[in-house]
């Protein structure tokens, strides 16, 4: 089960802390931080709306841009053995090492 909500094409990770009985609700991916507390789904959306309104509002207010901004490459490192059985995989595919990782990344991050 992925913890993810999306609200206004912003992506948040949702938890539930048992210390204070409610759920916590962080957006991912943003120049700042904007989280957001309630105690059901319903009451979630509403405080994950009005906690994004006010970090875009801080945003162009300060001339930031909301959104962080990726460069499409990250280093993973593996064991020597996963490295060669993948690559092993890719060629029988027909594929390079990274177009398998691409799309193996990509089917696996659907939500």
């Amino acid at each position: 089960m992925m913890n993810i909500m999306e609200i206004n094409n912003y992506r948040a990770i949702i938890q539930y802390d048992p210390d204070i009985e409610m759920f916590r609700g962080e957006f991912v991916g943003l120049n700042g931080g904007a989280d957001f507390y309630a105690s059901d789904i319903k009451g979630l959306k509403e405080e994950g709306e009005n906690s994004l309104k006010v970090f875009l509002e801080m945003c162009a207010e300060d001339g930031v841009e909301p959104r962080k901004n990726y460069s499409g490459k990250f280093n993973v490192r593996i064991p020597p053995e996963l490295h060669a059985n993948i690559s092993s995989v890719a060629i029988a595919e027909g594929k390079s090492l990274n177009q398998w990782v691409v799309e193996t990344l990509s089917d696996a991050s659907h939500f």
